[in-house]
């Protein structure tokens, strides 16, 4: 990333800072594809049932595989060029899920006779910060891309088995002769402020005492604000008027762009809608620095550092 840049806040949230150069200009030349494949410092990561695998040694965590390591692992699924970084191409593999099973029903997904291998959910490594950023938004990147494969196998205009092309990035039927394409979901993520206070909801899936900046997916038709607006309404019953876009992030769970806004609110009474909150209340800046800080009175806490909403609530606290 350029250094130019490296100071927005998009850049400093989780998942971002993808170092490769995405080479679509080749993704079409199968030739060019081939040869970067062919090349020894090719190298990939591996996927199982959208669980990376990874080496492990006393070191910690390696993420990447050269190809021939890849190939004999187990029967590959799909294989997508990523892009390239100065050290070389980067691909990422599917494996076909039975490549890996647990010894128990409660038990890791492991692949039989490699225990120098770990599969390990790409959530959890982000949290801990068990690899580099940089590797962990090539994992995103990799995460999504393998996840619209698996779910779009099929043409979904005539029903009929599609095939892989373009090195990865396009699914082509050849009954109808449609094309697809990769998908992303765009989401709101919206901090509604109100004076010196913010709107923060929790539902009931998250970890006792957090709370977070309210978010929806936005819908066709609908502009970036009119989402906030609608999104931020129907969940709290605030009105909001002016809505300012913040930063956004990749969100590899599965493949969707968080957007980031902070959205001026145009009244205090909340109307918690049960169906998808479990709580949502005011917060003053004051209390919004003690969660960020872990030092709430009360024991209430903001989202993981990976998240785009504790960035949101970051910028406005500070």
């Amino acid at each position: 990333m350029s250094d130019a840049f490296s100071n927005e806040l998009s850049a400093l949230v989780g998942f971002s800072g993808n170092p490769l150069d995405r080479l679509s200009e080749l993704r079409d030349n199968e030739t060019a594809v081939a040869e970067l494949a062919l090349r020894a410092d090719a190298r990939s990561l591996v996927f199982v049932s959208d669980t990376p695998v990874l080496k492990q040694g006393a070191g910690g965590f390696e993420p990447f595989f050269t190809l021939a390591e890849a190939q004999a692992l187990g029967e590959r699924l799909e294989q997508v060029l990523l892009g390239r970084t100065e050290h070389g191409a980067v691909f990422a593999t599917a494996l076909k899920p039975e490549t890996a099973r647990r010894s128990d029903p409660s038990g890791p997904l492991a692949i039989p006779g490699r225990e120098d291998l770990a599969l390990v959910d790409l959530r959890s490594l982000a949290a801990k910060a068990a690899l580099e950023r940089p590797v962990i938004a090539m994992m995103a990147q990799a995460k999504s891309v393998l996840f619209w494969h698996d779910r779009h196998r099929f043409c979904s205009r005539c029903g009929a088995p599609s095939t892989v092309s373009s090195a990865g990035w396009k699914r082509e039927c050849a009954a109808c002769d449609t094309p697809h394409f990769p998908r992303t979901d765009p989401v709101v993520i919206m901090l509604a402020t109100r004076g010196d206070r913010c709107l923060l909801g929790r539902q009931a899936r998250f970890a006792p005492g957090m709370y977070s900046a309210l978010a929806g997916f936005l819908e066709p038709g609908e502009t970036i604000e009119a989402a906030v607006r609608r999104e931020v309404m129907e969940e709290a019953g605030v009105r909001v008027g002016r809505v300012t876009y913040l930063a956004s992030q990749p969100w590899p769970f599965p493949a969707t762009l968080m957007i980031g806004c902070l959205a001026e609110a145009l009244n205090d009474e909340i109307t918690v809608d049960y169906a998808e909150l479990e709580d949502a209340r005011w917060f003053t800046r004051a209390e919004v620095q003690e969660m960020l800080g872990g030092a709430h009175e009360n024991g209430l806490g903001a989202p993981q550092p990976i998240a785009i909403a504790r960035s949101l609530m970051r910028a406005w606290a500070f």
